[in-house]
């Protein structure tokens, strides 16, 4: 761990000021929230699980130093806290009857919900961190399910965050290894981001991609150590997923750390994939579905990779481009949850190009294609060598392990491309004409998928 390197990230920062990591900080949680807050009192918010592992001790510590408090704010420990706007709702009414400042004690879900109830109240925040299991903690914004859709809503991030590694060694294995997954999906994430710039869509900001990519290799080269529950491991993740949500807040944006993996988890949470009736245990957490994400568009990359882009029948391909009333009509029929449907319609036709710019896209994309080929390998991994990190550090690589059948799973390409305006490789796949070979080729027997296909039926064993 650097904390150089979180000082310097600090400084380009829009909201976060102070950062605390280390072993028995929680010991030190009434100065640095003095030095944030000054005399102002404090109200923990927790669910009964993490007010258990660390809110008590947080309360009590506040309590010792003389801090005025007022009555933690505790969720049901059961079942599992959903990141809802009802929740949201819920916790608002209850700030408004006073002026404390939050302090959120838990990882994901619970921060977010005080995040964003927090910005609804119009006061600033502090986060005490239970979990290395996401990179939202210092994000902009919140990934919060709103009228059917999971969507970022807008909200400043915490003005002081503490993470005690004494607490995060000690968190459940599969929270720190889904925190793994959200960070190593950085990878595809960042080949994406190479696209969108070269193509002219979106521009890379060199401090939100410096702050993200400049040391993933480092955060994610030690998978088998986190799952031992080793506290150098452990405080290298929390580094990055700490400076992977200053670099969203630096750029305002999640695009510095979210691309079609996300796009692919976001899809799922949406759908209902691993929570809801009929499903047993807690709720299939974020980054186990950015994992497997990851290991899909690192596959589809591969694909795309092996063709020469800068050699297309720009003629042919313009002049099968699909309309708008085309295009809206076949995202309407892709889904059948009728948010969802609004939404991606939404979503695809904010990014839509008529025939003419899809000519004058693909123009440049000739003229990029040698360079950006070069920089996107050098940016990303093999599927199979993000797969084998993955499993070291204990996560499902496969959509059978997420309790998502493979016909599903292909699907999940094409319908994943229309939820969000984002440019990614599924866009670019698409205005290239290559997608639908690129998919099937995945998905034959001799493909990537198709192999792992093979593979469950031949062993039954989801560790493959």
């Amino acid at each position: 761990m650097n904390d150089e390197r979180i000082e310097a990230a600090l400084r380009e920062a829009t909201d976060t000021e102070n950062v605390t990591i280390g072993s028995g900080v929680l010991a030190s949680i009434d100065d640095l929230f003095g030095e944030s807050f000054g005399d102002r009192p404090a109200v923990v918010v927790a669910d009964e699980n993490t007010f258990a592992v660390a809110g008590e001790e947080v309360r009590r510590r506040l309590e010792e130093a003389g801090r005025e408090l007022v009555e933690p704010y505790v969720f049901p420990g059961e079942p599992t806290l959903y990141a809802g706007y009802a929740n949201i709702e819920k916790l608002v009414e209850a700030l408004r009857g006073h002026e404390a400042i939050p302090v959120a004690v838990g990882s994901g879900t619970l921060n977010d919900i005080v995040k964003r109830a927090s910005h609804e109240c119009g006061r600033p925040y502090m986060c005490v961190a239970t979990a290395a299991s996401m990179d939202g903690y210092t994000a902009f914004g919140a990934s919060i399910e709103k009228d059917g859709l999971k969507q970022t809503l807008a909200c400043s991030a915490p003005k002081a965050f503490l993470a005690d590694l004494d607490v995060l060694a000690n968190a459940p294995p599969d929270m720190t290894a889904s925190g793994y997954a959200d960070i190593l999906g950085k990878v595809t994430s960042g080949a994406d981001w190479l696209v969108a710039d070269a193509l002219g869509v979106e521009e890379i900001d060199p401090s939100g991609w410096s702050l993200v990519q400049d040391h993933l290799r480092e955060w994610t080269g030690e998978p088998a150590e986190l799952r031992e529950g080793d506290q150098e491991a452990t405080g290298n993740l929390i580094e990055g997923l700490v400076m992977s949500g200053l670099g969203m807040q630096s750029y305002q944006s999640s695009r510095t750390a979210s691309g079609a993996e996300h796009q692919f988890s976001h899809l799922w949470e949406m759908e209902g994939l691993g929570h809801g009736e009929g499903h047993e245990g807690p709720p299939l957490s974020h980054g186990f579905k950015v994992g497997v994400g990851s290991v899909a568009i690192a596959a589809l990359y591969e694909r795309i990779l092996e063709r020469d882009l800068g050699n297309l029948d720009i003629d042919a391909i313009s002049g099968a481009w699909p309309g708008r009333d085309e295009v809206e009509r076949s995202v309407r029929e892709a889904h059948t949850i009728p948010d969802l449907k609004r939404g991606a319609v939404e979503q695809s036709l904010a990014k839509y190009v008529d025939a003419e710019e899809l000519a004058e896209r693909l123009e440049l994309l000739r003229k990029v294609w040698p360079d950006l080929r070069g920089r996107l390998r050098d940016q990303l991994m093999p599927a199979k060598q993000i797969s084998k990190m993955l499993r070291a550090a204990g996560c499902p690589t496969r959509p059978d392990e997420i309790g998502l059948g493979w016909e599903e799973f292909e699907a999940t390409y094409s319908r994943a491309r229309t939820i969000r305006k984002r440019y990614t490789v599924l866009d670019l796949a698409a205005e290239s004409g290559v997608f639908e070979e690129c998919i099937e080729g995945l998905f034959a027997p001799d493909g990537f998928w198709g192999r792992e296909a093979a593979s469950q039926a031949q062993t039954g064993d989801p560790t493959r």
